[in-house]
């Protein structure tokens, strides 16, 4: 059994805790919504990786909402240990020599019904090999872009970045239009956000405390965007958008997702790694 230190119990909890937060705010968007149809919830399951060895261990929950404001919404956490295949262990900062590891964090992803909702993606995590570090970042996907949402999603982030550190907004920034690259369709999967990895500053409380206002800005800037939008009329063609956008969206979670690698390879749930594809997709 792996007995969490106190940083580790810390960066869980707060996990959790944003969890029960931001399910709380999309469970009120839903009362608010339009039409007769019930106010969804969201569902709970939770998983675990038992290992007899105790080389391995930890689990998760996976909650999931299906509604009349959100098609589906996804809010998961997880917290795992154990050691990293060889071959994998080379590509994770700090494990190429020791290949044990721990891992807590939240990984969510939104499809709202109306397509002109924007669809959003967050995660934050904390992940210890012989180093430590915090990663993660949000980013959002209108099916149907949005320029003044676009730019109250980004002067937000940029205002909560600048808080802590004036240099996170422009290097973060940056890191998300290049990671949230798709080549093979020589596009960005959204309009941008903001992506870090391997932040260890040498003040892990300050770097914690960023990490923990990524989450915070999510909860108090994501349900202003979709109140403007919930309530609009859409288009068949507008729908035909959403469904086309989302096979976008789901090429790219599955071909180079970091997080869907890191939760595959680690022996992950299986269901609550691919939470994040769209219920609904099109391609043609």
């Amino acid at each position: 059994m792996h007995t969490l230190d106190d940083r580790q119990l810390a960066a869980q909890t707060w996990f959790r805790q944003i969890r029960d937060d931001i399910c709380a705010a999309l469970e009120k968007l839903e009362d608010e919504g339009p039409g007769d149809a019930p106010a969804g919830r969201f569902e709970r399951t939770a998983w675990d990786r038992p290992d007899p060895s105790g080389a391995h261990g930890g689990g998760g929950v996976m909650s999931v909402l299906k509604g009349r404001v959100f098609e589906k919404a996804g809010v998961n956490i997880s917290t795992v240990h154990g050691q990293f295949s060889p071959e994998f262990a080379k590509q994770i900062n700090g494990a190429g020599e020791d290949p044990r590891f721990f891992a807590t964090g939240i990984s969510l992803v939104i499809h709202p019904a109306n397509p002109l909702v924007p669809a959003v993606h967050l995660n934050t995590r904390y992940l210890v090999t012989t180093k430590a570090w915090f990663g993660g970042g949000t980013d959002l996907n209108p099916a149907i872009p949005d320029d003044a949402q676009t730019a109250a999603f980004h002067e937000t982030l940029k205002a909560m970045c600048d808080s802590h550190d004036p240099a996170h907004y422009p290097a973060f920034s940056k890191w998300a239009k290049e990671y949230f690259w798709v080549p093979h369709r020589n596009r960005e999967r959204g309009v941008g956000g903001i992506f870090y990895d391997h932040l260890d500053t040498g003040d892990w409380d300050k770097d914690f405390a960023f990490t923990q206002d990524v989450g915070k800005t999510f909860v108090e800037l994501y349900p202003r965007l979709v109140r403007e939008k919930m309530h609009l009329p859409f288009t068949p063609e507008e729908r035909l958008a959403q469904l086309r956008y989302r096979g976008l969206y789901a090429e790219f979670n599955l071909v180079y997702d970091r997080g869907t690698t890191f939760g595959l390879k680690t022996g992950g749930n299986v269901d609550a790694i691919l939470m994040s594809l769209p219920p609904e997709a099109r391609w043609d």
